[in-house]
């Protein structure tokens, strides 16, 4: 559709309709023309109307013909005013992007950098501005396809489009652009993202998915749990889905896009320098490559670059930065070659073998809950810290999420790579790590009402080479069974890879367990699932190739299980069962009572809680059914104030001879009121305090007690409207006579 004006633009705009049956429909549609004329190319994309997405996309003018990359920037803007709200940052302004923004760049820019034209090196900016969002549907999925087309329409070489969907399994359905709250029914939820190759059919070419929180219930009431079979049916469930979007924005950019420029290509070598490296250095690569240990293996293949650098640099003098671009790709090759014919790897494991594995708890002192888990040389230190659930991290964002009980958090320091470089804030590769460990993890986690805890858990990679986010997923498991977290099942992580090539005439796909990063770099595919022994938790995939055939990816699942039962198995004999929890965390006990006694727990401006605090130590948190989480560094401060808490809001009658440590709160002519516990107090008569006196009579009580006084008492009686009159308590003296007559308090 095109809508003129002749004092307006002109917009182009195309929509198209997804059916999900019994779900009902969800509407996509994508406009061009009206906002942000001056980028190369600009989209607004809508999701049900309420939703609006714009997607600018522009190139430099200039190559950055000194970097050995595509200097590609993705950024999403979420607005506030998307969601009518005002931020919450102090100066009210938005500040750097959240999580969910950087989850998104990483979504988008996973499948759109390949489909760029290889070399190039003018630098690419695609900015995603979240404008308007209905706060129950998640924004992410339709950035991807809005990204997509605004490339399209720039004129940039750019092979699209990409078309993503999120398809999540309800009811056995698996349903397209699902809101937040038919995700709440979802036992899996799949980021797909792919484009329509000649054949018409769809390649896969990322994939982010997680089991939801509520998944392990879900399937004990018997929902279909997501198994490695679910999983691959699933894939196979989103490429109708992206082939519709895929044909709406090719539909669109017939109508708008602009001419592809000519842009200048960097080749990373030419094939002169190419054949004199693979003279030069095949046999030297070749038994580099064999070497098992990395740290030696990179030695030996940086002597063999060295000296190439010797024969063949002086044949193409200036030309250095060819060279080393040759080597890495006769490397590559080589690496390959040796895994599809002769089935062996560059450390001379097996296609499926998994490199030795190790585990143990309690490896640092005074924290909650540690481990350490090594696979091959990737090491993973893994910290569990526990505390109040008014601790739980408070979330400015536009998704319905506004707090998080457990907080994952991935460190990936330079000493872990044997480098040096930047420490400080992580940078989006962490952010993304620790939130893929965290969906991993969540499912098996106890709710808030069986494990009233805060959880932040802290993954440092203490050694990399291979697959960190999977490492932290095992780590995680055993540090928070260690620390007394009853996790519902424990939860593994495998990274798997992919090499493809034609041997003897024929296409043949290998898979790999638990690859190493040169084969990750060198690879086809970064395929990483993590799951129990009964299903899949989180998945993420990535794939430099056209696509994958499911026969493939289905082998590849079943084979990445294998290795996660193995893993399973080697982590069971560290730690199998939730340990008692450290004398170092602290103690959280809950308490419910009457919603129309919150009121009297808080008393007037707080006082009554906060005396509560100060008597005990121990702090509170009321929630708005009544229910108190109380926490303690031990447990007798915290039993101290869940019995003053129920003294109040479910109290049992004080009898007559009970005795109490009493704290004197007021004094006056008459006596003194002394409180026995929070909100409630009696009356020590003046004529009872004779005893305190050495027997003499006392004229102003103030003479004998004082405000704040602690005083042992007992009760003496109390009256028909319960008004308590106290004794002291005299030492080597029996009780008083608590038929002895007295004031009631007043």
């Amino acid at each position: 559709m095109t809508q003129t004006d002749n004092a307006g633009p002109v917009i182009s705009a195309v929509e198209t309709v997804l059916d999900n049956g019994k779900f009902g429909t969800r509407t996509v549609k994508f406009e061009t023309g009206l906002l942000a004329r001056q980028a190369a190319g600009s989209v607004t994309a809508y999701l049900d109307d309420d939703t609006m997405l714009l997607s600018a996309t522009t190139a430099g003018k200039h190559p950055k013909d000194h970097f050995d990359f595509f200097p590609l920037t993705i950024d999403v803007e979420e607005r506030m005013y998307a969601v009518g709200q005002i931020p919450g940052s102090f100066f009210r302004s938005e500040g750097r992007p959240g999580e969910d923004a950087i989850l998104t760049c990483r979504l988008i820019d996973r499948p759109l950098r390949p489909t760029f034209k290889k070399g190039l090196r003018n630098e690419v900016q695609v900015v995603i501005t979240v404008m308007a969002l209905d706060p129950d549907q998640p924004y992410d999925v339709l950035a991807i396809n809005a990204a997509s087309l605004s490339t399209q329409l720039s004129g940039l070489p750019f092979s699209g489009p990409v078309g993503g969907v999120r398809v999540a399994l309800i009811e056995g359905q698996w349903v397209a652009f699902p809101s937040h709250t038919q995700l709440e029914k979802a036992v899996f939820d799949m980021v797909v993202a792919g484009r329509v190759t000649d054949s018409g059919d769809v390649a896969i070419m990322m994939v982010e998915a997680e089991a939801p929180e509520d998944t392990y219930e879900l399937v004990l009431n018997g929902a279909t749990a997501p198994s490695e079979e679910i999983v691959a049916g699933g894939l196979d469930a989103a490429k109708p889905f992206i082939k519709q979007l895929c044909e709406a924005q090719a539909e669109l950019a017939k109508q708008a896009a602009k001419p592809v420029q000519d842009f200048p290509v960097f080749l990373d070598y030419e094939d002169d320098v190419y054949d004199a490296v693979a003279a030069a250095a095949t046999e030297g690569t070749t038994a580099a490559l064999v070497i098992a240990d990395k740290l030696e293996r990179e030695a030996a293949l940086d002597d063999v670059k060295a000296s190439l650098l010797e024969q063949v640099g002086p044949q193409f003098e200036g030309r250095e930065k060819e060279i080393g671009a040759a080597f890495k790709s006769v490397t590559k090759s080589l690496m390959r070659t040796r895994v599809l014919r002769d089935k062996i790897r560059m450390d001379g494991r097996g296609l499926a073998d998994i490199r030795p594995l190790h585990a143990e708890v309690g490896v640092i002192p005074r924290v909650h809950g540690s481990a350490l888990f090594e696979r091959g040389e990737t090491q993973i230190l893994g910290v569990t810290t526990l505390n109040m659930l008014t601790l739980e991290q408070k979330l400015d964002t536009l998704s319905p999420e506004k707090t998080r009980r457990y907080m994952h958090k991935y460190v990936f320091p330079p000493f872990s790579t044997g480098e040096t470089g930047r420490v400080g804030s992580p940078k989006r590769r962490e952010v993304g790590h620790g939130a893929l460990a965290r969906r991993a993890l969540l499912p098996v986690l106890p709710n808030r009402e069986t494990f009233p805890y805060a959880i932040r858990q802290l993954s440092e990679a203490m050694g990399s080479n291979g697959s960190t986010s999977m490492g932290s997923v095992c780590a995680s498991t055993l540090s928070l069974l260690q620390a007394g977290v009853p996790l519902k099942a424990p939860v593994a992580g495998i990274a798997m890879g992919l090499i493809s090539g034609e041997v003897d005439g024929q296409t043949q796909y290998v898979a790999l367990t638990d690859i190493l990063g040169a084969e990750d770099a060198m690879g086809d595919m970064d395929f990483k699932v993590a799951g129990t022994r009964q299903f899949v938790t989180a998945l993420q995939l990535d794939t430099k190739l056209d696509g994958i055939p499911a026969e493939v990816l289905a082998a590849a699942l079943n084979q990445a299980k294998d290795a996660r039962l193995a893993i399973l198995d080697v982590m069971a004999e560290a730690i199998d069962e939730p340990e008692e929890m450290s004398v170092h965390a602290p103690r959280i006990i809950t308490v419910r009572i009457p919603v129309d006694k919150i009121g009297e727990v808080i008393g007037p401006k707080g006082k009554i809680i906060n005396q509560i605090q100060d008597d005990t130590g121990a702090s509170l948190s009321i929630e708005d059914d009544g229910t108190i989480y109380i926490g303690a560094t031990n447990g007798e401060a915290a039993e101290a104030a869940r019995q003053a808490v129920n003294a109040i809001a479910n109290p049992t009658m004080p009898e007559v001879g009970e005795r109490y440590l009493g704290t004197v709160v007021k004094t006056t002519n008459f006596g003194a009121f002394v409180s026995l516990m929070p909100g409630k107090d009696g009356l020590l008569h003046i004529s009872k305090l004779r005893g305190l006196a050495g027997g003499k009579r006392v004229d102003a009580v103030e003479d004998v007690l004082s405000v704040g006084q602690k005083i042992q008492v007992q009760i003496a009686e109390i009256d028909d409207r319960g008004k308590l009159s106290l004794a002291p308590v005299l030492e080597d003296e029996a009780p008083a006579d608590a038929a002895a007559e007295a004031p009631a308090a007043e």
